[in-house]
């Protein structure tokens, strides 16, 4: 990526040969340059919200940025392209979305997320750090800019305008009113699942902004909760646990089960702890942000619960799921079964038989299937 402050070689988290898909895109490359050429004062604290893969940080490290993300994968990014830039360690201050924001912010970048519940948290998170002279400016590709996105900062910062488009990449400029009467942030929301679900009926689920089915119980977990298995397994993983509903089905169904939750969004893990605590479950549980099943020893789990995502932020792709499923069958042991929910078209079958040897249909109805497959 070629910016003002030089020429960066940038990856995405974790590095794949197979994946094609850039660390950076002309909303990254439109930003950089409108900060150089209207000699935006970058002296101060500058924040970078929802930098995909770190672009916006490595190519602004000089200036000691503070990013917050709600993405482990992006954090990882990050880091690595960081020192593959050469920038000295702390040059960049990574925090998450679970953590207090700055004080005091002069210039806000806001990378414009595909979850319009997640930029409302953020903007009313960072909004009592801004003042009458902090320069705000988001960036998105045409596609991901939305009225609803503008009317969301300007309900929140203040007065908003856009740029012209460039290479399908739009800006938002926005200038803080520190005058404005803002809401209360709504987030995390809370609602009760309905009463045919099992163990978990009527339970309340919490989810804080930006995590999947924020006010209800989505249709593929609601078919999964219906056909999860009745194993005894002892140690179980709800991996890329979202909310964490389909984890406390598993604890309420048998408290003797360990289960583990795992995402890698920051904001996700927190609703499953939040989730699994208001279901007053009585068993042990652990709850972690990171890659997968990165760090769960070989052959240390009876079962395996999954939902895979097919997105990576805007580009649809079978990666996630991919690596899922491979750390699946690392993680299990022997006569270990990995239980995955998705969407009929998916072929995820194709995928596990490739990897397990092995795949078999547990239930199906027009739109989804559960498949499970077992580790030799």
């Amino acid at each position: 990526m070629t910016t003002p402050w030089g020429e960066f070689t940038l990856a995405r988290f974790p590095e794949d040969p197979r994946d094609r898909l850039r660390a950076w895109d002309a909303s990254d490359a439109y930003l950089l340059r409108h900060l150089a050429e209207r000699e935006v004062p970058l002296s101060g604290t500058v924040v970078v919200v929802g930098d995909r893969w770190g672009a916006l940080a490595t190519a602004l490290a000089a200036h000691r940025p503070v990013q917050v993300t709600d993405s482990h994968l992006t954090r990882e990014a990050t880091r690595a392209n960081l020192e593959r830039a050469g920038v000295e360690p702390g040059a960049v201050r990574l925090l998450t979305t679970q953590d207090p924001p700055p004080d005091r912010v002069d210039v806000l970048l806001v990378r414009v997320p595909k979850s319009l519940a997640l930029l409302e948290d953020q903007l009313l998170r960072l909004a009592p750090a801004l003042h009458e002279g902090t320069v705000v400016v988001g960036t998105g590709m045409v596609k991901e800019i939305h009225t609803s996105t503008l009317r969301l900062f300007e309900r929140i910062v203040g007065p908003t305008r856009t740029s012209l488009a460039e290479k399908k990449a739009r800006l938002v400029f926005c200038t803080p009113d520190l005058s404005l009467k803002r809401p209360a942030n709504p987030w995390p929301l809370t609602h009760r699942l309905p009463d045919d679900v099992g163990p978990l009926s009527g339970l309340e689920v919490v989810n804080h902004a930006g995590v999947f089915c924020a006010d209800r119980l989505d249709i593929g977990t609601r078919f999964f909760l219906g056909h999860l298995p009745d194993t005894g397994a002892r140690h179980v993983v709800d991996l890329g646990c979202g909310n964490g509903v389909v984890g406390t089905a598993v604890a309420l169904a048998d408290p003797g089960a360990e289960v583990l939750f795992t995402d890698e969004s920051f904001q996700a893990v927190a609703s499953a702890r939040a989730t699994y605590r208001a279901s007053g479950a009585a068993g042990k549980a652990e709850f972690r942000v990171g890659d997968g099943l990165e760090g769960v020893p070989d052959g240390s789990v009876d079962l395996v619960l999954n939902n895979p995502p097919f997105h990576s932020h805007q580009a649809t792709t079978d990666a996630t799921a991919r690596r899922m499923f491979a750390g699946a069958r690392r993680a299990l042991r022997p006569g270990g079964e990995l239980w995955v929910v998705g969407n009929r078209h998916l072929g995820y079958h194709v995928t596990l038989r490739r990897l397990f040897g092995n795949s078999h249909l547990v239930a199906s109805d027009p739109k989804f299937v559960v498949l499970k497959a077992v580790r030799k």
